[in-house]
């Protein structure tokens, strides 16, 4: 595996690449879920290309870029063992060497929606990082995970509308044997809001069996906040919703996504799951 830092080096260590390359776009910390794109990138592509960097860019004023933890030794680590060819990990100067982009890439109205409700400017953020290492990594492939569901969407509204030459492939969500998903912000969550944090799947997990029942809509979601509601104190809801699968707006019918997101002490998570609702009559 090769560690590379620079434009210059990584054009080297790409050029070196033959046959189909997939990249998998990380801002460190890995984990298990990390572990699971790297392994389904390597089962997918002839290389794997990993992208270390904590992007300034979706980080609000009173978020958490100063404390988001930098672990390279460890994640380096984590690449090796997952198969990983080439780790891309540059330096903020690299990536935005005259200081933060004058032009960004507008997310358009879902980008102000749900997330970008609550984080305003962070799809930007997003998707002009993703853009500009799509160019220098000139992938085949890209994943990215189910558990941060507007942003795959956007990622591929972004594909599709721009033309970029890629194919962004889905993995699902990694989550520990109680339902939690694997996150890196999970690591500041003390054991109460740990506890608490299950709310989360909890309440995903009982809008899913209500939809299982043949419920309609209205039924699954009330079922969902009743067991938000009904879960460890210590969780505040910010948003749930029940939506199409590509996150358009209007009536919602057959395949279906549940997304939520909630304040557990100071860390923000989020969450979402697939789910199937019955045909109106």
């Amino acid at each position: 595996m090769e560690l590379v830092t620079t434009r210059e080096e990584l054009a080297k260590a790409r050029a070196g690449l033959t046959g189909t390359v997939g990249v998998v776009m990380t801002m460190g910390a890995l984990h298990e879920g990390h572990e699971t794109l790297l392994r389904a990138a390597r089962e997918q592509a002839d290389h794997v290309l990993v992208t270390i960097f904590v992007n300034p860019l979706q980080f609000g004023p009173n978020e958490d870029f100063d404390r988001y933890p930098r672990t390279l030794a460890a994640d380096l680590e984590v690449c090796r063992r997952a198969g990983a060819d080439v780790v891309f990990a540059p330096s903020r100067e690299e990536i935005y060497p005259g200081g933060e982009p004058r032009v960004r890439v507008d997310p358009g109205s879902l980008g102000a929606e749900l997330e970008g409700q609550s984080r305003p400017g962070f799809f930007h953020g997003v998707l002009t990082v993703v853009l500009k290492l799509f160019q220098l990594t000139r992938p085949d492939l890209a994943f990215f995970g189910e558990k941060d569901y507007q942003q795959l969407t956007l990622i591929r509204r972004m594909v599709r509308d721009l033309g970029v030459p890629v194919q962004v492939l889905g993995v699902p969500t990694v989550r520990e044997p109680d339902g939690l998903a694997l996150s890196s912000r999970n690591r500041y969550l003390s054991e109460p809001e740990r506890a608490a944090a299950l709310s989360l799947s909890g309440a995903l997990r009982a809008g899913a069996e209500a939809a299982e029942q043949g419920r309609d809509a209205g039924v699954v979601l009330s079922a969902a906040h009743q067991a938000f509601g009904a879960g460890t104190p210590g969780a505040q809801l910010d948003y749930l919703v029940l939506t199409d699968p590509d996150l358009e707006p209007g009536p919602v019918d057959g395949p279906a996504r549940l997304l939520i997101a909630a304040w557990v002490g100071s860390t923000r998570l989020i969450d979402n799951m697939p789910i199937r609702l019955a045909p109106r009559s």
